[in-house]
């Protein structure tokens, strides 16, 4: 068989995320259309007939304005390395930037093939697609580019068939029924900060952190989670639980819809809001919070 690693980079709020899910059929990495939504590195494991492939899921590229922002880069970075293969994802919404030029830098120096993944063509006029890939296949040599849709699948077979091709025969590195190497805590505290996210739009922007404290099987099917949201102001723990706490409702009810869907189970979601002020640039902080080196 043939087996290997998929590095996914790109600048934030490409699609990244969306195309792991879409490629594994499972959702393992929270979406919203908030840039910088990932922040750690997550593996999504694909197992069929030709072999298996471990996606990489990492943060979009930016330059860091904190000590977060500081940790998810060099978790983009380092994921270049060790791998055998990397997915470069671009939005073909968006013009050729500094940002792009950045990253095509870094991916100058790599010694494994390289995917240019043309992402969202849906979107756009597909007479401007040739023109869109030329312009950036005449920054760097691509070892293949594929126009894509993460959201609509769209060439997402094509894009399987040449990555096996280019990866080395191997083992079997997981199991054929797992589908990430996360446990299933972190997966529930994403889908948590993933409606915070949503629902409370520009409001609360990615000052948000996830802490499951509590997490325990009361029978076959029940679950209770105490999960705490934590943010860097009271004005942001207002908007968080809202008039009479009919936001924090509504978070955890669309939160507790996605978890027991996952875990096929009854989930009771204790749901609280904490201020951790300027946790971002606190080094303790994100330490607890879970974004270690």
């Amino acid at each position: 068989m043939k087996s290997g690693f998929v590095s996914i980079i790109g600048r934030p709020n490409v699609g990244k995320s969306t195309l792991i899910n879409k490629l594994i059929g499972s959702k393992i990495a929270i979406v919203s259309d908030k840039p910088q939504t990932t922040r750690t590195r997550i593996q999504g494991i694909l197992t069929c007939e030709p072999g298996q492939i471990i996606f990489i899921d990492t943060p979009g590229m930016h330059k860091p304005k904190h000590l977060l922002g500081e940790y998810m880069m060099k978790v983009s970075t380092q994921s270049l390395e060790e791998v055998d293969l990397i997915y470069y994802i671009t939005d073909v919404t968006n013009p050729f930037g500094p940002g792009e030029q950045y990253i095509i830098d870094q991916l100058k120096n790599s010694t494994v093939p390289v995917f240019l993944l043309l992402n969202k063509i849906d979107l756009v006029d597909q007479e401007e697609i040739p023109r869109f890939m030329q312009g950036f296949c005449s920054k760097m040599k691509f070892t293949e580019c594929i126009p894509i849709s993460a959201s609509r699948g769209i060439n997402l077979d094509w894009l399987l068939q040449s990555t096996f091709e280019y990866l080395p025969e191997g083992p079997q590195y997981y199991p054929e029924d797992d589908l990430t190497d996360q446990p299933v805590s972190f997966i529930v505290a994403e889908l948590i900060r993933e409606k915070a996210l949503i629902l409370t739009r520009d409001e609360v922007p990615h000052s948000l952190a996830v802490e499951i404290e509590e997490f325990k099987h009361q029978g076959p099917c029940k679950v209770y989670i105490r999960a705490v949201i934590n943010t860097e102001r009271d004005s942001q723990k207002g908007i968080l639980i809202g008039k009479k706490g009919q936001m924090l409702k509504k978070i955890g009810e669309q939160a507790r819809a996605d978890i027991e869907s996952m875990m096929n189970a009854s989930v009771y979601l204790d749901l609280w809001i904490k201020v951790k002020k300027n946790w971002r640039d606190n080094p303790n902080n994100l330490n607890q919070l879970g974004y270690r080196n």
